[in-house]
């Protein structure tokens, strides 16, 4: 037995209320309904993993969750995290069907490992920067509640709006020209969470340019298997197009980028994991397409390890790391310093830097 064997795997409900509810185009959450895991080595050292399953996503839930990472874990006592790379393969092997389990084990792991080696996170995955900037997200809402989360957002020091889109045309657009109006110098991206069809998306985007807004990307317009629609869509409008629940894997990245289908590829480590991740951006950078970071409803914990993950690779065009910003409490401290929608982690010592409350 080394110092980075594993001794003790637990698993335990997370569920966080939202401030308000969170509505997009396949369904609307009021509350974080995620899975907490905990692995302590040998050495003492501790490392906390968020599973953070999304029905509509990922096909998974907090029962689910719970039931798979208990399982998990019996896989995982005795093993160690030095080899980290053989226990993300022999989860996979074992709990495919999960993947945002997959994600959380691997996310402990990691943040053990490196609390265990005395290093942050960030600088294992090669401390590119120390600081990475997030966007805020707008649900689907009225135009008007649209105007004031925009003033809010800014008054917040946030610099890139994100907006859900894809509930319906005339609704969308007004909703988006409320935000730009109550936002004039913040770039606005939107996201349709598959909501529309292939000419659905080139007309709201051309009612927008009507208006004069232009926005600085088009997120997952078409439902996630129409890799068709989404080439259909890039090659018809300028604004880029980015893929998100269309690609979980490297191979589904390939299949889109090398189709031309889209401009953008939005990682997401719970849809893919930490070893999956490292290989999508490895195929994105090699192939000059733009990468994008996004999270489900995560808390401070999964989104200070996607933090870490992005400023140690470095090169992300786009940033969607919001979701604790949405939450209405916080059962975590560390992880990164906030000032406006920045993200600092030089202060890190170890792992993730996360402690609980």
């Amino acid at each position: 037995m080394t110092r980075t064997t594993i001794t003790s795997v637990t698993v335990e409900p997370l569920t966080i209320p939202l401030l308000e509810p969170f509505a997009i185009a396949t369904g609307s959450v009021d509350a974080a309904s995620n899975v907490l895991i905990t692995i302590t080595l040998q050495d003492g050292s501790v490392g906390y993993g968020e599973c953070a399953p999304f029905p509509p996503s990922t096909g998974e839930s907090q029962e689910t969750a719970l039931a798979a990472a208990r399982g998990c874990a019996e896989l995982l006592r005795g093993q160690n995290v030095a080899n980290w790379r053989v226990l993300a393969k022999l989860i996979r092997s074992h709990f495919y069907a999960q993947a945002t389990v997959c994600t959380g084990m691997e996310m402990a792991i990691l943040d053990a490992l490196t609390r265990s080696y005395g290093i942050p996170l960030y600088t294992f995955f090669g401390g590119a920067t120390s600081s990475v900037e997030t966007d805020l997200s707008i649900p689907l809402v009225s135009p008007e509640h649209g105007y004031e989360l925009a003033q809010d957002a800014v008054e917040k020091g946030i610099s890139s709006i994100k907006v859900k889109v894809g509930g319906g045309l005339r609704e969308d657009v007004d909703r988006v020209e409320a935000i730009r109006s109550g936002a004039p110098h913040v770039g606005l991206t939107l996201d349709a969470n598959q909501g529309y069809t292939p000419n659905e998306a080139l007309l709201c985007l051309e009612a927008l340019n009507d208006r004069d807004i232009r926005p600085l990307l088009l997120e997952q317009p078409v439902a996630k298997d129409d890799f068709e629609g989404l080439r259909y869509i890039t090659n018809h409008t300028s604004v880029p197009i980015a893929a998100d629940e269309s690609v979980s894997s490297p191979a589904d990245a390939w299949r889109l980028i090398s189709m031309g289908a889209v401009n953008v590829i939005n990682i997401k480590l719970m849809k893919s994991g930490f070893v999956q991740a490292l290989d999508i951006a490895a195929l994105c950078r090699s192939t000059n397409t733009q990468l994008m970071v996004g999270a489900m409803i995560e808390s401070r914990l999964a989104i200070s390890a996607s933090a870490h993950f992005v400023a140690g690779l470095g090169g992300f065009r786009f940033i969607d790391l919001d979701t604790p910003m949405l939450l209405a409490e916080d059962p975590f401290t560390g992880g990164y310093e906030q000032r406006g929608g920045a993200y600092d982690l030089s202060a890190i010592k170890s792992g993730l830097g996360i402690e609980r409350r």
